[in-house]
């Protein structure tokens, strides 16, 4: 699995192969060093599959589910920490969204 943020300070590439479709502002800097990726599916492809198959397999009750309930609520803060952001246009800390359960 690969993960890339872009944003108003900074970037990072976590997963950086030789494929990868970056540019550096230095002209001496050769990258991508291979062909770069055209098309998203094309570079995360066998993790989708992987990923719809272990869904497949959780579902039909063939394997367990790898997740809990706290994944879920971890899930769901995240979410809300990001729609809050992008309404707002500010940092949201994934933390100020969670509820102390009682």
């Amino acid at each position: 699995m690969r993960l890339e943020l872009l944003g108003s300070n900074d970037s990072v590439a976590a997963g950086l192969d030789d494929r990868l479709p970056l540019r550096s502002a230095d002209p001496a800097v050769r990258f991508p060093a291979g062909t770069p990726w055209d098309f998203f599916m094309d570079r995360f492809a066998d993790a989708f599959r992987a990923s719809l198959a272990a869904f497949t397999e959780v579902a039909t009750g063939t394997r367990p589910s790898p997740c809990t309930i706290e994944d879920a609520l971890q899930t769901g803060w995240v979410a809300e920490a990001a729609m809050l952001s992008l309404a707002e246009h500010r940092p949201v800390r994934v933390d100020d969204m969670r509820e102390p359960l009682s």
